[in-house]
């Protein structure tokens, strides 16, 4: 019999097989190429009892400030001080050229002498009549005008010592002297100028603020005001008395609170427009060092309790609200919304969002591909505190 050569197999059930190897080989590519879920390292907040703190911003102001301005007119003959120098109450500042007011006191002298002496000649004249009386040589109404010239001279002395102490005053206060101790700023008027003194009008030579103590004044909101208030049964009379309530501010390049000082006022109303309420802290600033419009941050005293902690690097922004990247059910990130409190050992304090039991990304996070929503592979990390309050 010759040889058959077998039959082949049907085209359609080949290109089938080839079309069955050809999604499994897909498939298989697809699967190998696949991205693995980027690991993340996951801690529980860390549980932690604390102090806790209200911040504010604010700055600082000069706890007396005053304009030096002249009581009398004249030309400034000459200064006394350097600019910016501390100066201490009653320090000659300015000289206003005192000679015609050494006029005036002469003047004035010289009226009173002449008062004195219509004073006694009316006595005398008085003391005579009241002799001349007893026999009849004078008559009562004689008498009674010379008593009332004698009353008008005393009068008239009475008004050239005043006048006199007038000019007295006025050349006194061609001196023009620090009404506090504090620092000067620079003068607004130099040597020859001719100055306006008297209660309207008045030329300024400079100002002087008194920076110890300072003050640190700031806002408070109503929510704040109103945990205050809850805390002391009257705020104002508390934060009044010497052992008010303790805060503290440090500056803009200042790491750690080193400033501590006391509230001692407190505003009688709360601002419609914005809610809060002013407050005002005092300093001591012996060194000089801390100056009025100096911005700063302070913390208030606000008792203590369990708060749960996070780094502060853990923390990112989206539009109004802070957000913390935690890892949920089947191993995908989940966002929560929190409230933030003081940084306590290096960590954050998160007021509200977090519950001990979440677990939340420390580290792995800047990895574009963790983010919400996104299978992560979570591995253990530990949240540890790295500093002092």
């Amino acid at each position: 019999m010759p040889h058959r050569r077998p039959a082949p197999m049907p085209l359609i059930r080949f290109a089938g097989g080839l079309v069955l190897l050809a999604t499994l080989a897909l498939g298989q590519a697809h699967a190998q190429g696949a991205p693995p879920a980027p690991p993340v390292q996951v801690s529980a907040p860390l549980a932690q009892r604390v102090t806790n703190w209200d911040e504010f911003t604010g700055r600082f102001e000069a706890s007396e400030q005053v304009e030096v301005r002249a009581r009398v007119s004249g030309f400034l003959d000459s200064i006394h001080f350097k600019d910016g120098d501390l100066v201490k109450k009653g320090d000659l500042l300015f000289t206003i050229d005192p000679r015609p007011y050494r006029l005036s006191v002469d003047a004035a002298r010289a009226e009173v002498a002449r008062a004195k002496a219509q004073v006694e000649l009316a006595q005398n004249e008085v003391e005579r009549a009241e002799g001349l009386t007893q026999n009849r040589t004078i008559t009562a109404r004689d008498v009674d005008q010379r008593r009332a010239n004698l009353n008008s001279a005393i009068g008239s002395q009475q008004g050239a010592e005043a006048n006199l102490k007038t000019a007295e005053l006025n050349l006194e206060w061609t001196e023009v002297r620090a009404p506090l101790a504090g620092r000067i700023s620079n003068r607004r008027v130099d040597p020859g100028n001719l100055i306006a003194g008297g209660q309207s009008g008045a030329t300024l030579l400079t100002t002087i603020v008194a920076v110890d103590p300072i003050y640190f004044t700031f806002d408070a909101s109503e929510a704040d005001y109103l945990r205050w208030q809850r805390r002391a049964s009257d705020l104002r009379t508390t934060a009044s008395r010497e052992a008010g309530i303790v805060a503290e501010v440090r500056l803009s390049d200042e790491p750690e609170w080193k400033r501590r000082g006391r509230i001692d006022f407190v505003d009688n109303t709360l601002n419609a427009r914005s809610g809060t309420i002013r407050g005002r802290v005092v300093f001591a600033n012996s060194d000089q060092f801390l100056t009025p419009g100096t911005f700063g941050r302070l913390r208030v005293f606000a008792g203590e309790g369990d708060a749960l902690l996070v780094p502060d690097s853990v923390i990112v922004s989206d539009q109004a609200n802070k957000i913390v990247l935690t890892v949920g059910p089947e191993n995908k990130i989940v966002p929560k919304p929190v409230v933030l409190g003081q940084i306590t050992r290096g960590l954050r304090v998160i007021r509200t969002g977090l519950s001990p039991e979440d677990k939340v990304v420390v580290g792995g996070f800047a990895n574009p591909m963790v983010r919400p929503g996104a299978t992560v592979t979570p591995q253990p990390g530990e949240i540890k505190p790295n500093g002092s309050n």
